[in-house]
């Protein structure tokens, strides 16, 4: 995936520029730190952690986007989750650097707590979101019949409406995708907006170890989906065809 290698390589010209350049002001907060503040910082430890980091997150970033495009589609979680694991550790290690916050004994100072506790409340945050989000991102496709259309449920999910409906198909296998531009993919499962060599942009609600598919077309565009279960996706393929035909 070309988005990943950019993003890490991006990732490891920023260790760079922080930690070899020392570009120190690329770091948030410290930038807009008093001159009494920043002579409490070990700028030089904070832009070393800043760069292993980095360098750690931009080489698996690009390993994972050379992966994906040799098919490995599974690659995708893994480097998801080591860089949630990498930032966490990125936000509590780095007060440590903090003169404000911890003294020389690495003691928290008295009255530091409260600017210790944004940090920790941010990565609860940012856990609490993504644990979330692959919740749902990871659950089966659900489709209903109702009385003006055919809805898809949970993420980016919407109701069709028959008389919208242009064309309906199933196929056995996806167009070529190039690029996930809004959604997820855990493994198998994509759900949200993918652009395709075949057809443009389209939005998919598929796993793609279990076809076929259902193509459907209306107005706004091409929504590819199926069920885990192939009988189930056949059957849902004959009651659209029921309806609008």
């Amino acid at each position: 995936m070309l988005s990943f290698v950019i993003f890490g390589t991006l990732f490891i010209f920023l260790g760079l520029g922080i930690h070899v350049f020392k570009w120190h002001f690329l770091i948030s907060g410290y930038n807009t730190m008093s001159k009494e503040k920043k002579a409490k910082v070990d700028i030089e430890g904070l832009a070393r952690l800043f760069g292993i980091y980095s360098y750690i997150n931009g080489s698996v970033l690009i390993l994972a986007g050379i992966l994906y495009g040799l098919g490995l589609k599974f690659v995708i979680a893994p480097a998801i989750i080591i860089f949630i694991v990498m930032t966490i550790s990125l936000l509590i290690k780095a007060q440590k650097f903090d003169g404000n916050i911890f003294d020389e004994a690495g003691k928290l100072r008295k009255g530091a707590g409260k600017q210790y506790v944004i940090p920790l409340i941010i990565t609860f945050a940012g856990i609490v979101f993504v644990a979330v989000l692959l919740t749902f991102s990871s659950q089966s496709t659900k489709v209903t019949f109702q009385e003006d259309g055919i809805q898809i449920h949970g993420m980016y999910g919407e109701i069709y409406r028959w008389e919208d409906i242009k064309t309906v198909k199933l196929m056995d296998e996806l167009p070529n995708i190039e690029l996930r531009t809004n959604g997820s993919a855990l493994g198998s499962k994509l759900k949200g907006y993918f652009r395709t060599t075949e057809l443009g942009s389209v939005k998919l609600f598929v796993n793609t170890k279990n076809p076929p598919f259902i193509y459907l077309e209306t107005e706004s565009g091409i929504t590819i989906f199926n069920i885990d279960d192939k009988d189930d996706t056949n059957e849902i393929y004959m009651g659209i065809l029921n309806k609008i035909d």
